[in-house]
């Protein structure tokens, strides 16, 4: 028998859809489930791919079967579950094996786990795969952190499987030990931003406007066809076209208004507070999904102080000043994750390639934008600059900040929530302030710490006639 090119732990549904497509693009794979009933029913349902599946039912077959040197997928749940699985991998690998994991772990445990590897004598990789369930099956965006040597080993597998952009494959190498984790956290933090930012858009529209899901949904699907073409405009069209199959109501009239979250937004947020880098519009919308999951306390909330979104007055707003505010806030939103990136390179030893990050996001990715393939120009003529800096989106800014600051101010009038889109206008106010507020804070330090400040006419650390408070 023929080996496998690869081996893959784990059939829930991302790694089944990763393992069809691994075999549809030519690879000889070998499966392995600890429930052996699903590695059977996987096998048996793939159609005529089957004859590049390999189901195995232990790990030991799973290594038989497989090439040497060995390339073996993890698509175990994050935390415990993968240190697990590579304990009971590990004695049964050859010094130039390698594990991948390739599910949303978060990029420290990645470093330890690829450091464990070099003392283990192994080989490991930690990659983000990003597209959902139907990325997976056909295409999903890859960012991939470990050696490079161990990336060029499996690159023409992971290449071939990826989605691709005018022939360009969302795939590649993004720097030693966690680095492509790290690349899909910021992903996800910008995916939350991105949600968030469409949701206040779409709370304005229902509660301020009081437009029906219908009308609602005509407005995305127009706004799809122009500057905010994207993975989640498109979806959020579809989801306020749906209609309930129970009841015949308008789908999102149904679902409770309380979001769930994995983490990795959290785990953004948390990231940017260590490297000191602001991403006010990532946090807030990290900050409201925690406060969806409060859904007893806003009620009780709503009792006492009344009901926060009261109807706009009539030409208050208009539907191409909600356009030009998500505009202007996907720029910012945008913006803040790949100054994340920046960030983290002096920090952790990595020099993140940001114009192959955007293009790798261009497609197969649940950020994936018509905005992106600028935003690779503009980091290509200069990976250092700040990207509303960056003349194409300087432009864009100039021509829409004002709609932003109109919704976000009718907004705070009416009581209706625009947490993201407000943490936007003040970063973009703020990013635009050449003398801030800034000095009472170093005085107030100084007064009751005697941390000392700068002045503006004279060199060193100075103190203030604060005399004996």
């Amino acid at each position: 028998m023929m080996k496998s090119d690869i081996g893959l732990i784990g059939l829930g549904t991302m790694g089944a859809m990763l393992a069809l497509n691994i075999a549809e693009k030519g690879f000889k794979v070998s499966v392995f489930n600890r429930t052996t009933k699903t590695t059977r029913e996987f096998s048996e349902t793939a159609g005529p791919l089957s004859e590049m599946i390999t189901p195995c039912e232990s790990l030991e077959d799973l290594i038989a079967t497989s090439k040497k040197p060995r390339a073996i997928i993890l698509m175990v749940p994050a935390g415990t579950t993968v240190d697990e699985q590579i304990a009971a991998l590990r004695p049964l690998l050859d010094n130039e094996d390698m594990i991948i994991d390739a599910g949303n772990a978060n990029f420290h445990d990645t470093n330890r786990r690829a450091a464990e590897a070099v003392s283990a004598g192994t080989h490991f990789l930690g990659i983000g795969v990003s597209g959902g369930e139907e990325g997976a099956r056909h295409g999903p965006s890859i960012m991939v952190g470990g050696s490079e040597a161990s990336w060029n080993r499996v690159s023409h597998i992971l290449v071939a499987i990826s989605a691709k952009y005018d022939a360009t494959p969302c795939a590649t190498w993004m720097g030693e030990g966690g680095a492509g984790h790290f690349v899909k956290t910021v992903h996800n933090g910008i995916e939350y931003a991105d949600m968030q930012m469409i949701a206040e858009i779409y709370g304005v529209m229902r509660d301020g406007m009081k437009l029906n899901t219908t009308e609602c949904s005509e407005i995305f699907a127009g706004w799809n066809t122009g500057p905010l073409q994207s993975y989640l405009t498109g979806i959020s069209a579809k989801v306020l076209a749906a209609k309930d199959h129970k009841t015949g109501q308008p789908m999102l009239d149904i679902i409770v208004d309380r979001a769930g979250q994995k983490g990795t937004g959290r785990w953004t947020a948390i990231e940017a507070q260590h490297l000191a880098a602001a991403i006010p519009v990532i946090e807030a919308a990290v900050t409201a999904r925690n406060l969806s999951a409060q859904l007893e306390m806003r009620q009780n909330g709503e009792n006492l102080f009344g009901s926060a979104p009261t109807i706009l007055p009539e030409g208050s707003l208009s539907v191409d000043n909600l356009e030009a505010a998500l505009i202007a806030g996907k720029v910012l939103c945008y913006t803040q994750g790949f100054a994340l990136l920046s960030a983290a390179n002096p920090v952790f030893g990595w020099s993140l390639p940001l114009p192959e990050i955007a293009k790798v996001w261009r497609k197969g990715c649940i950020i994936r934008s018509s905005m992106l393939n600028d935003m690779a120009s503009a980091l290509s003529q200069s990976p250092d600059r700040n990207l509303m800096f960056a003349p194409f989106f300087t432009n864009i800014l100039n021509s829409n900040h004002n709609a932003l600051r109109k919704v976000v101010a009718t907004g705070i009038t009416y009581g209706l929530p625009l947490p993201a889109l407000a943490s936007a206008l003040s970063y973009f106010d703020m990013m635009r302030t050449s003398r801030s507020t800034a000095n009472m804070i170093q005085a107030q330090r100084d007064f009751f710490g005697a941390h000392s400040f700068e002045r503006f006419d004279e060199d060193g650390a100075h103190h203030g006639p604060w005399g004996s408070h």
